[in-house]
Protein backbone atom coordinates (compact mmCIF):
# COMPACT_ATOMS: atom_id res chain seq x y z
CA UNK A 1 0.00 0.00 0.00
CA UNK A 2 1.47 3.35 -0.80
CA UNK A 3 1.39 5.71 2.39
CA UNK A 4 2.05 9.80 2.41
CA UNK A 5 4.10 10.21 5.55
CA UNK A 6 2.73 13.02 7.79
CA UNK A 7 5.33 12.48 10.71
CA UNK A 8 8.87 11.33 10.85
CA UNK A 9 9.26 7.24 11.31
CA UNK A 10 12.54 6.27 12.29
CA UNK A 11 13.99 3.66 10.01
CA UNK A 12 10.94 4.06 7.25
CA UNK A 13 10.20 7.11 6.03
CA UNK A 14 10.39 10.96 6.62
CA UNK A 15 7.43 13.34 6.61
CA UNK A 16 6.51 14.11 3.30
CA UNK A 17 7.34 10.88 1.58
CA UNK A 18 5.77 8.70 -0.42
CA UNK A 19 6.30 5.27 0.29
CA UNK A 20 5.24 1.56 -0.35
CA UNK A 21 5.10 -0.59 2.98
CA UNK A 22 2.92 -3.68 3.33
CA UNK A 23 -0.84 -3.45 4.23
CA UNK A 24 -0.56 -4.71 7.56
CA UNK A 25 2.43 -2.41 8.24
CA UNK A 26 -0.13 0.83 7.18
CA UNK A 27 -3.28 0.05 8.18
CA UNK A 28 -2.23 -1.18 11.77
CA UNK A 29 0.38 0.97 12.78
CA UNK A 30 1.29 3.79 10.69
CA UNK A 31 -2.65 4.93 9.75
CA UNK A 32 -4.23 4.15 13.10
CA UNK A 33 -1.34 6.14 14.87
CA UNK A 34 -1.63 9.04 12.77
CA UNK A 35 1.63 8.80 10.99
CA UNK A 36 1.00 8.41 7.49
CA UNK A 37 -2.61 8.43 5.07
CA UNK A 38 -2.86 6.21 2.26
CA UNK A 39 -1.52 7.71 -0.47
CA UNK A 40 -4.45 9.18 -3.23
CA UNK A 41 -4.38 11.28 -5.92
CA UNK A 42 -5.86 14.24 -4.38
CA UNK A 43 -4.36 13.58 -1.11
CA UNK A 44 -0.98 13.75 -3.02
CA UNK A 45 -2.10 17.01 -5.16
CA UNK A 46 -2.85 18.35 -1.99
CA UNK A 47 0.60 18.04 0.26
CA UNK A 48 2.40 19.41 -3.49
CA UNK A 49 0.25 22.69 -3.27
CA UNK A 50 1.04 22.84 0.76
CA UNK A 51 4.89 22.42 -0.38
CA UNK A 52 4.40 24.63 -3.49
CA UNK A 53 3.11 27.50 -0.94
CA UNK A 54 5.28 26.89 2.12
CA UNK A 55 8.53 27.37 -0.01
CA UNK A 56 6.84 30.36 -1.87
CA UNK A 57 6.57 31.83 1.43
CA UNK A 58 9.78 30.72 2.83
CA UNK A 59 11.70 32.98 -0.31
CA UNK A 60 9.70 35.72 0.29
CA UNK A 61 10.25 35.40 4.01
CA UNK A 62 14.55 35.47 2.44
CA UNK A 63 13.67 38.75 0.15
CA UNK A 64 12.09 40.78 2.96
CA UNK A 65 15.35 39.44 5.63
CA UNK A 66 17.75 40.33 2.90
CA UNK A 67 16.77 43.43 2.37
CA UNK A 68 16.28 44.61 6.22
CA UNK A 69 19.66 43.22 6.27
CA UNK A 70 20.99 45.61 3.60
CA UNK A 71 18.89 48.54 5.30
CA UNK A 72 20.97 47.66 8.17
CA UNK A 73 24.98 48.43 6.50
CA UNK A 74 26.86 51.04 8.02
CA UNK A 75 24.72 51.94 10.84
CA UNK A 76 25.40 52.57 14.17
CA UNK A 77 23.85 51.49 17.28
CA UNK A 78 24.51 52.91 20.67
CA UNK A 79 23.80 50.82 23.85
CA UNK A 80 24.25 52.06 27.01
CA UNK A 81 25.17 49.41 30.16
CA UNK A 82 26.94 49.90 33.38
CA UNK A 83 31.32 49.87 33.14
CA UNK A 84 33.94 50.16 35.53
CA UNK A 85 36.23 52.99 35.87
CA UNK A 86 38.37 51.30 33.42
CA UNK A 87 35.62 50.36 31.21
CA UNK A 88 35.24 46.79 31.83
CA UNK A 89 31.46 46.15 31.50
CA UNK A 90 29.74 44.39 34.24
CA UNK A 91 27.85 42.46 31.65
CA UNK A 92 29.05 41.46 28.08
CA UNK A 93 27.22 42.23 25.59
CA UNK A 94 26.49 39.29 22.92
CA UNK A 95 24.43 38.57 19.91
CA UNK A 96 21.01 38.51 21.48
CA UNK A 97 21.47 41.87 23.20
CA UNK A 98 22.43 43.27 19.71
CA UNK A 99 19.97 41.62 18.19
CA UNK A 100 17.44 43.72 20.65
CA UNK A 101 18.50 46.74 20.01
CA UNK A 102 18.34 46.54 16.70
CA UNK A 103 14.86 47.52 15.22
CA UNK A 104 14.74 45.21 12.18
CA UNK A 105 13.83 41.51 13.14
CA UNK A 106 17.12 40.03 12.08
CA UNK A 107 17.16 36.09 13.36
CA UNK A 108 20.27 36.19 15.79
CA UNK A 109 22.08 33.39 14.05
CA UNK A 110 22.94 35.91 11.69
CA UNK A 111 24.67 38.15 13.86
CA UNK A 112 28.16 37.36 13.72
CA UNK A 113 30.13 38.34 17.28
CA UNK A 114 33.42 35.98 17.83
CA UNK A 115 33.23 36.72 21.40
CA UNK A 116 31.12 38.82 23.74
CA UNK A 117 32.17 42.62 23.72
CA UNK A 118 33.24 42.94 27.17
CA UNK A 119 34.10 46.66 27.51
CA UNK A 120 33.03 50.12 26.22
CA UNK A 121 33.88 51.24 22.96
CA UNK A 122 33.10 50.98 19.26
CA UNK A 123 32.91 47.63 17.77
CA UNK A 124 32.28 46.13 14.47
CA UNK A 125 29.60 43.64 14.16
CA UNK A 126 28.87 41.97 10.86
CA UNK A 127 25.16 40.62 9.95
CA UNK A 128 25.22 37.71 7.22
CA UNK A 129 22.16 35.89 6.21
CA UNK A 130 20.47 34.93 2.88
CA UNK A 131 23.44 35.77 0.87
CA UNK A 132 23.96 39.28 2.08
CA UNK A 133 25.57 40.64 4.86
CA UNK A 134 26.05 44.32 5.95
CA UNK A 135 28.48 45.56 8.61
CA UNK A 136 27.44 47.60 11.85
CA UNK A 137 28.85 49.94 14.35
CA UNK A 138 28.16 48.95 18.03
CA UNK A 139 29.09 52.09 20.48
CA UNK A 140 28.93 50.72 24.12
CA UNK A 141 29.03 53.60 26.45
CA UNK A 142 28.95 53.32 30.13
CA UNK A 143 25.90 54.19 32.02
Amino acid sequence: MKVLFLKDVGGVGQAGTIKNVADGYAMNFLIARGLAVQATPEKIAAHEAAAKRAGETHAKEQAELAKAVQALEGSRIEMRVRATEKGGLFKSITASDIRKSLKASIPEDAIQLGKPIKEVGEHSVKIKTAGVSAEIIVAIKAA
